[in-house]
């Protein structure tokens, strides 16, 4: 799971929604109520577009052998890639396995106590301190998922450095002797944007049917995984490496029963990872998911999630219908620690040793058990992923912190009642001793940190280069302009006497800004703020009366807040996907510009927009209305600036940046993306900064404020999470 219970396949946090693709929406909520009731882009110079478009040229044609289409669905059994016809041997008899419904590794039976730890939520330089503090829970096993979109991000864009690193994650897994179950997707859920699919699916024309035995979307698949499976093929376990499973797909028994996709993902999988590795699946623990899910016969492993809280046992049992005989070892794969949290909601909570009597009551009869997680992480950049209730419009963002009341907590903190209950129940069981367990790393509040206003949004929008604006009659959605994250600005204009004044944008995802403003022959007229417009309570607005010698200018500032990740409105395209009505008349003549902010892995690691955010460098006519607005209370999106200092090295250690005061935006230290801050709708009110990100000496941050900042432009380094912001008068919701 990732963004769901599966038992609860839509619990959620304190209106918890589903994680991960789960069920239907009613069971997803009749699950909900259990719980409860349990108490349980860039914009560049002429210049650097000629270089990119050059080496992107280069690269496609390096990368054409590599995205040679594979059989297609007619041929059930195709052969090997070339490059896997010739296996590697067995090393010295290794050997995972299922027989007598037990694992065995090596011939001997082996109880997987595993957790799920995602590298793609970790900085790579605490990877390893992470790892060890999983060893130290006593887990002998990793699982984690395998993003497509943090490898693709853009068509033929392949990005495996970095925190995309996963073939060194892998071998450093396999170097501290843990092992791996891989969940390549190509769905995930994972409370990831659109559950790990590229957001650039979205914008295929005819649209893709995703999860599905669609021709289009699987040659897509094809391709990627033509990329991704020879990468670790070389990893798995009978021949040195450390995967001893692979998942087929996620959870798509709540999501669908497309048997044909299913067996066609297992003939790519088996055609680049042989026939000796073992394929699961995850579903829930019912009946009906199992029904959709699973491949029935020894071809492929079925495993089960469920409510921590549900007797495993008659899960167990129920499994075993859907495994061979003497091929179902009780395993689930999904063992929840903790939950998710979505922006307004309350911090979800569960409680340690009631998490930890479960644990016991599957592993106590030699069932196996995989924590999720077992270390959330943080979910940097654009990349959280976002739930749905009963309609779309029932949108729920998750957090930027992927804590998730996990035993190893987001900055790697162990001393916590949760992971010393779970200890304690592992030790019980491991036939060795568990290592030492490591002191929680040190962190540091470097105290106040005063900015500066260095630029406003709107007069930064002539340095974008000319070639990125797109013009259309009607508006057109982020994914179909190319722009996958953070935000795009709608520009029209009306004449004040031809339309009426009140404004309707039926469909906007997520949350838009809306400004007016009246050109002047000097062009000194500012945008006004005229109210805001969001997914969830979408609303008509009221205009201004606005005299006006010219054409009045619509500004529309829409914010994509995470793509839906589970469900069935998974398919979220963002921006403007309605007609804008003024009036009643529909508006036509749109301009969509992008605003080019960097997301995790994507190169340049700093965008022009920033630059200029950075430096401070803008035009003397910019500067002077900068000046002359620095006063004045403004809703008009800004950029602020500071600088701390760290005097020693020894002094570099994670922090948390406090924006308690601030309205919503996002962050950067140092040019990396931390994510988004929202502490006037909480409950998040800070944001981690690993250390790694910091330098001895000068530090640089820059925030991107949407409306209110700070009265007195501060914000703090402080040595602590709180999550006790917004407006919810208890802050915490135990599950």
């Amino acid at each position: 799971m990732h963004s769901e219970r599966e038992s609860e396949s839509d619990g959620t946090t304190s209106t918890a929604t589903t994680r991960g693709p789960r069920e239907s929406t009613t069971t997803m909520t009749v699950k909900r109520a259990m719980a409860t009731m349990r108490r349980r882009s860039t914009a560049t110079t002429n210049t650097t577009l000629f270089l990119t478009v050059l080496i992107s040229l280069l690269a496609f044609l390096g990368f054409v052998p590599v995205f040679a289409p594979l059989p297609s669905l007619a041929f059930r059994n195709p052969p090997p890639p070339p490059h896997h016809r010739h296996r590697h041997n067995n090393v010295n008899g290794r050997k995972f396995e299922i027989e007598d419904d037990m694992f065995r590794k090596d011939g001997e039976p082996f109880q997987i106590i595993g957790g799920d730890l995602h590298y793609f939520r970790i900085l790579p330089q605490h990877w390893e301190d992470r790892l060890l503090r999983a060893k130290a829970l006593g887990l002998n096993t990793i699982q984690t998922y395998v993003p497509w979109n943090l490898h693709e991000p853009k068509p033929g864009k392949l990005v495996f450095s970095g925190i995309a690193d996963l073939v060194s994650f892998l071998k450093l897994c396999q170097k501290l002797d843990l092992l791996v179950m891989l969940r390549p997707g190509p769905y995930i859920c994972a409370e990831w944007d659109l559950g790990g699919f590229p957001a650039w699916l979205l914008a295929k024309k005819p649209a893709l049917k995703l999860r599905s035995s669609d021709r289009a979307y699987l040659q897509l698949v094809e391709r990627w995984w033509g990329v991704l499976l020879p990468k670790i093929a070389p990893l798995l376990y009978d021949i040195g490496g450390p995967i001893v499973m692979v998942q087929i797909e996620n959870e798509f028994g709540s999501y669908g029963d497309d048997k044909e996709y299913l067996h066609h993902l297992v003939t790519l999988a088996r055609a680049h990872l042989g026939k000796d590795i073992i394929l699961y699946t995850t579903d829930g623990g019912t009946r009906e998911t199992l029904m959709k899910g699973t491949n029935r016969g020894d071809a492929v492993f079925a495993a089960v999630d469920f409510s921590t809280g549900d007797e495993p046992w008659p899960i167990f049992k129920l499994q075993k219908q859907f495994n061979a005989p003497g091929k179902s070892p009780p395993l689930s794969s999904e063992f929840y620690t903790g939950w998710l949290t979505h922006w307004g909601e309350k911090i979800a909570k569960t409680d340690a040793d009631f998490t930890a009597s479960y644990l016991e009551k599957i592993l106590s009869q030699n069932g196996s058990a995989v924590l999720y997680m077992a270390h959330g992480g943080t979910n940097f950049g654009f990349y959280n992923g976002a739930n749905t209730g009963n309609t779309e419009s029932d949108y729920q963002p998750d957090l930027t912190s992927y804590d998730y009341d996990a035993p190893i907590k987001e900055s790697g903190d162990v001393d916590n009642p949760k992971f010393k209950a779970i200890r304690r129940v592992v030790e019980k069981f491991s036939p060795a001793s568990l290592p030492s367990v490591l002191p929680d790393n040190e962190k540091a509040g470097f105290g106040p940190i005063q900015l500066q206003k260095t630029a406003l949004l709107f007069d930064l929008l002539n340095m974008l280069d000319p070639a990125d604006v797109v013009e259309s009659e009607n508006p057109l959605s982020m994914e179909s302009v190319g722009q996958m994250f953070g935000f795009l600005l709608y520009v029209s204009e009306f004449g004040g006497k031809d339309y009426g004044s009140s404004l309707l944008i039926s469909k906007v995802h997520d949350r838009a800004q809306v400004f007016i403003s009246c050109p002047t022959e000097d062009n000194s007229g500012r945008p006004t703020y005229v109210g805001t417009i969001e997914r969830w309570s979408n609303r008509a607005l009221s205009l201004p009366n606005f005299r006006c010698g010219s054409n009045i200018s619509l500004f529309v500032l829409v914010e994509n807040m995470g793509r839906v990740n589970y469900g069935p409105y998974m398919f979220d395209e963002k921006g403007i996907l309605s007609s804008v009505y003024l009036g009643g008349k529909v508006l036509r003549g749109w301009k969509m510009i992008p605003v080019p902010f960097h997301n995790l892995n994507e190169v340049p690691k700093i965008s022009p927009i920033l630059e200029v955010a950075y430096s401070g460098l803008i035009k003397a006519s910019a500067r002077k209305k900068l000046e002359h607005n620095a006063g004045n209370i403004t809703k008009e999106p800004a950029f602020y600036v500071g600088r701390f200092s760290i005097d020693k090295v020894n002094q570099v250690k994670d922090t948390y940046l406090s924006f308690s005061g601030w309205g919503k935006g996002i962050a950067f230290v140092n040019e990396f993306n931390l994510g988004r801050f929202w502490p006037s709708f909480g409950p998040q009110c800070d944001l981690y900064v690993p250390a790694p990100i910091l330098h001895h000496g000068e530090n640089l941050v820059v925030i991107f404020e949407l409306e209110s900042p700070n009265s007195e432009l501060v914000i703090h380094s402080v040595n602590q999470p709180d999550f006790t912001c917004g407006s919810i008068k208890s802050n915490v919701l135990q599950l």
